[in-house]
């Protein structure tokens, strides 16, 4: 076994590597940007070696060689299905946990593996001229739902191919594309798999990811509800023959794509490396460690585990928690992190994190921030100790998908299984209710204010969704404590609270006679209340800061990010839905489109400029 490892991540990715390697114990090296310097994981491992860049390989490299590691662990994203990397690694006398470089190349490009994949006998999609419309624009390399495009028709076409490209390129260094049959109604059914360098393949069985936006997962589970025992058994075996037939080693994971109205699957891609979602096959297999699996096949050991010993035990269910305003266009958010709350440890929950209080969250990199995840003895038990787990969940100072992701989970389509990899790009799921919340805020303000004697917290109203307050210290709601039961007039309905518990910024109380539990941070002009997951924001008017006002015509940048490119000029004529530039943030392009028919009267950035959220972009005067 290893003595010393690098991890070639950053954020929950690797501090779960560093969690296992300290166990085994085994010594761990960070690598980290500027950014990145007191990032959690850095401060996790035993040594950290600043690069420019996660993405130069020659870098990583060389602090591997130059802290000592004996291997390096890639992780997901960043290097770890670039074939040039693990050739770069096994190059440098270094040992990579993961695939060979001739491997990767092959199963790791969506090109290579299709024709490996029609060899093996497995179905594949439609592709090329056979594919018609709807056809589905996707990067050869990568994946993560980057660099995909929907294009419905030939009209649709150029553009879709070239921001899919600048997406890819961006994200993967590659913007090879290809063109294949769009399924209207599927599923993302994928194999997990484990091969040593002694022949030995086993599956761990399959995950339902079908719970996606934009091709980017949101849910996973693991098994598959859906199917069967006898497509079970064709999809594993599949699987492994695939893996068995590239002389694949180490973990991997087969992606089929099931039409729900033909019942006819197809081979989609093979991840070569560690999946995001890999905790719910942990959960199913007794708690099997995955990352222990790739460390012991990378040296060298037989793999220990036979296909006739593994079994599906439970159900377990994953949330992706992002950094973006689910509600609000799924738009990216950046800033600082002034209060997180993640689920605490019980019998079935798992999180997987990097954010803690303090802490920035910028647009460089991807928005996902954890995950946390639910197992129990069948679906709908872990559905609900999931839902149980994100009401524990607070994230404030910034906006997270936290209250979305428990809407999702208690829908009526994700608990009757209907959901397809489709079905969310049309969802209209409505936002959580914030009067319970306001309620509160209301509450806590007035509380305050007669405490304080502070007439800045008096409680004359509120405004949802106030521009953000000046940063000051937090008060403590501990004031609160023992305070009597009281009535708080909000919108000119008078409310009955009593509080029953007010520590380290989480309140129990009575509000009309129902008991709800939420976690709050108050400060001078502004309340913020995490009610089951969803994050509110709420100013008191006294103190609101004052914004620039902005008209219909007036295109502001959605979030902080860089743009793209500005494709109009002062004085053009548009018509509604034009695109009049893009925007990158958080590694995905966000199109800024005309409002209506009218001329373009205002230009506020330059294609390469990084603009701040609330910029003004463009103008348009109604013709």
């Amino acid at each position: 076994m290893f003595s010393s490892i690098l991890i070639a991540n950053r954020g929950e990715i690797a501090l779960r590597i560093i969690g296992t390697c300290r166990r085994l114990g085994i010594g761990t090296i960070a690598i980290h940007s500027d950014i990145d310097t007191t990032a959690p994981h850095v401060l996790a491992a035993d040594d950290a070696v600043r690069v420019a860049d996660y993405l130069d390989i020659g870098a990583v490299v060389a602090a591997a060689h130059s802290s000592g590691a004996q291997a390096i662990h890639p992780g997901y994203g960043f290097l770890s299905e670039r074939s040039e990397f693990a050739a770069a690694v096994a190059e440098a006398g270094l040992t990579l946990i993961g695939p060979s470089a001739e491997v990767m190349e092959q199963m790791g490009r969506k090109d290579a593996a299709r024709k490996i994949a029609v060899a093996a006998g497995v179905p594949v999609v439609p592709r090329g001229e056979d594919a018609g419309f709807p056809m589905l624009v996707k990067a050869a390399a990568g994946g993560g739902g980057k660099g995909m495009r929907i294009v419905r028709a030939e009209s649709e076409l150029a553009d879709a191919t070239a921001a899919a490209k600048r997406e890819a390129a961006a994200a993967f260094g590659d913007d090879t594309m290809l063109l294949e049959k769009y399924v209207e109604h599927g599923r993302h059914i994928e194999v997990q798999v484990l091969a040593d360098h002694h022949g030995h393949v086993v599956h761990l069985f399959e995950r339902d990811c079908s719970t996606q936006r934009r091709h980017q997962k949101v849910l996973e589970e693991a098994p598959a509800p859906t199917i069967d025992a006898d497509l079970r058994h064709q999809l594993t075996s599949a699987a492994v023959d695939l893996a068995r037939h590239v002389g694949y080693t180490n973990a991997g994971t087969v992606e089929f794509l099931l039409d729900v109205e033909t019942e006819q699957y197809y081979f989609l891609e093979m991840n070569t490396r560690l999946q995001v979602e890999h905790p719910v096959t942990e959960m199913i297999c007794g708690g099997i460690d995955l990352v222990e699996q790739q460390l012991r096949i990378a040296a060298g050991e037989p793999l220990g585990i036979e296909q006739d010993d593994l079994f599906i035990d439970g159900h377990a269910i994953e949330a992706r928690v992002y950094a973006e305003d689910s509600f609000g266009g799924f738009l990216p958010q950046a800033g600082t992190a002034t209060l997180v709350r993640w689920p605490s440890a019980s019998p079935g929950v798992r999180v997987d994190q990097a954010l803690e209080t303090g802490q920035v969250v910028s647009t460089s990199y991807d928005p996902m921030l954890g995950k946390v995840i639910a197992h129990g003895p069948d679906r709908e038990s872990a559905r609900r100790a999931l839902i149980t787990a994100l009401d524990d969940t607070a994230i404030l100072g910034i906006t997270t998908n936290a209250g979305f992701l428990r809407t999702l989970l208690a829908s009526e389509q994700f608990r009757n299984q209907t959901i397809d990899t489709g079905w969310l790009d049309g969802a209209d799921l409505a936002a959580p209710a914030d009067e319970l919340p306001r309620v509160l805020a209301a509450w806590i303000v007035a509380m305050l204010a007669a405490t304080e004697r502070d007439d800045a917290f008096g409680a004359d109203g509120f405004r949802l969704g106030g521009p953000h307050a000046p940063t000051r210290v937090p008060l403590d709601i501990e004031v609160l404590v023992n305070r009597a039961a009281g009535t708080v007039s909000v919108d000119g309905e008078v409310h009955e609270v009593r509080q029953i518990s007010a520590e380290h910024h989480t309140l129990v109380a009575e509000v009309d006679g129902s008991r709800i539990t939420a976690t709050v941070l108050a400060r001078p002009g502004l309340v913020e209340v995490s009610y089951r997951g969803q994050r509110h924001v709420f100013a008191t008017p006294d103190r609101a800061v004052g914004v620039q006002a902005v008209g219909d015509g007036d295109l502001t940048a959605p979030m902080p990010g860089t743009v793209l490119d500005v494709r109009v000029e002062t004085g053009a004529t548009v018509t509604t839905g034009d695109v009049l530039g893009t925007m990158e943030a958080m590694k995905m392009e966000h199109a800024l489109t005309a409002p209506f028919d009218g001329t373009v009267t205002h230009i506020g950035a330059a294609a390469g400029e990084q603009v701040a959220m609330g910029h003004l972009l463009f103008t348009i005067a109604d013709s």
